[in-house]
């Protein structure tokens, strides 16, 4: 970025996937990126924004407050992450076992996978 651009790390409705039609454009033809506890579905965006959406299922985390800490944590990391990241709309979906998890284990996962978007974006 040029010296005169403003990196904010601000977390607005911009950057979030709002509408049922916002998820239905990521799960058609995603790029899909794993790890033990994660499916995240990435699609490229014509709007110049990374925007970011949630499919946490009760099925897979029963408890509210389990899967908003899990929301929370990934948010928080897309938050700091997003100036690194290529322009997609992101899909976080969240697999069984992962509120067996402590936050830094969810931190380390979610940062790996970030990694993986950003290498997939140089080549």
């Amino acid at each position: 970025m040029n010296g005169s651009q403003q990196v904010t790390y601000q977390f607005n409705r911009e950057l979030r996937l709002l509408t049922p039609d916002h998820f239905k454009v990521v799960f058609s033809k995603p790029i899909r990126f794993h790890s033990q506890h994660f499916t995240v579905l990435i699609r490229e965006n014509s709007i110049n924004n990374n925007r970011i959406g949630f499919a946490v299922a009760k099925k897979r985390v029963k408890l509210a407050v389990q899967r908003n800490r899990i929301k929370r944590l990934v948010r928080e990391s897309f938050r700091l992450n997003q100036h690194d990241l290529p322009i997609v709309d992101i899909v976080i979906m969240a697999k069984s076992g992962i509120d067996k998890l402590d936050n830094q284990a969810i931190s380390l996962q979610i940062e790996k996978i970030w990694r993986k978007i950003i290498q997939r974006q140089k080549k």
